[in-house]
């Protein structure tokens, strides 16, 4: 399989972060604005609003998403919110070649639905070949050409069964791909976990929330340890209970955008959790994705979701549990607090 032709759909931070380095990667890039006059603005200034000082290469081509449905491409990255992927696969439409890697680069679960992001691509694209682009990674870093390494889930499609899955983890079109899309800078370490990788990105969004509120609140560096250190333990217990093999959850997609989000004011789920411990009202947190909110917190929409979900498997995820009772006006943030201290004591795991 050669990828050669990209697409890019989704001209915020992330999205135009992306078209920068994979045209930097040697390879020809269409990137897809939301809406007509978007995309003739950006085609103009050649500059993202979401990512002020760093300009578009000029080698990139700007459409929009009804103009992409039209022409073919090799593989196609989806860099816009979590619940707003579902439209933005659906703009494709029916034209999409059999067999095109339609890629999410989106960190949540869908609300209503319960779905992951892959699935969904399978439900509005059925002749697409879902997967999935996540890790520790900041969109001005990455636009930058800053050092990254993130993570890309990819099924080879020769493989019959997990066993031989795992056999051949280290090559087949997973390697293909993310050659196609790294660089020098950008590393992408690939793997057919893709249910994995996923549960790493939606679930960190969720607790970097939390750690956030721990650092508003200014309850110090040893308990922002602990929560960092405990909601990992609860992304580990969420992620076994659904199938992802636990060297994911401790790779780059899990532990490393883990550590990443729940430790610098960069990550919009964080600072929402500081205004949060500051004593900001939940009204005035964003929770929504918009096009006139460029603070999208995607952990905010995740919550009750990933919480309902762990629910449902018996999974215990009293820090996810607290964040979601907070946003959803259940309990205060003294009251989540308290409610995490004079848990019983136990053994560690």
């Amino acid at each position: 399989m050669a990828f050669e032709r990209i697409a890019v759909i989704g001209a915020g931070a992330w999205g135009c972060a992306l078209a920068n380095v994979i045209t930097r990667a040697g390879r020809v890039v269409t990137l897809a604005a939301r809406t007509p006059e978007g995309a003739a603005e950006l085609a103009r200034q050649r500059v993202s609003p979401r990512l002020p000082g760093i300009a578009l290469d000029p080698r990139i081509e700007v459409a929009t998403g009804p103009d992409l449905a039209a022409r073919h491409h090799d593989a196609i990255l989806l860099a816009v919110p979590a619940q707003s992927l579902r439209a933005a696969a659906l703009v494709l439409g029916p034209s999409i070649a059999r067999g095109t890697p339609v890629i999410s680069c989106a960190k949540g679960i869908e609300r209503g639905t319960r779905k992951f992001m892959t699935d969904v691509i399978a439900e509005c694209l059925p002749l697409a070949r879902p997967a999935v682009l996540s890790g520790p990674s900041f969109a001005a870093d990455v636009a930058r050409g800053l050092p990254t390494a993130v993570t890309l889930a990819f099924e080879n499609s020769a493989l019959e069964n997990s066993a031989l899955e795992d056999a051949l983890d280290d090559g087949g079109d997973a390697a293909k791909l993310a050659a196609a899309l790294g660089s020098a800078s950008f590393r992408p370490y690939h793997t057919t976990d893709i249910r994995g990788v996923e549960i790493g990105g939606a679930a960190k969004n969720v607790l970097a929330i939390a750690a956030g509120i721990v650092t508003g609140r200014g309850l110090g560096a040893s308990a922002a340890a602990a929560l960092t250190t405990r909601g990992f333990a609860e992304l580990f217990r969420f992620g076994k209970a659904f199938g992802a093999r636990p060297e994911t959850l401790t790779g780059l997609s899990g532990l490393g955008d883990l550590v990443l989000t729940c430790s610098s004011p960069q990550s919009r789920n964080f600072a929402l959790g500081v205004e949060l411990g500051k004593g900001a009202p939940i009204g005035a947190t964003p929770i929504g994705a918009t096009q006139s909110e460029p603070k999208l917190a995607e952990g905010a929409a995740t919550a009750p979701v990933l919480v309902e979900m762990a629910q449902s498997k018996g999974v215990e995820m009293p820090i996810a549990e607290a964040v979601a009772a907070i946003l959803a006006g259940r309990a205060s943030i003294a009251e989540a607090i308290e409610n995490l201290l004079t848990r019983p004591f136990r053994a560690e795991g």
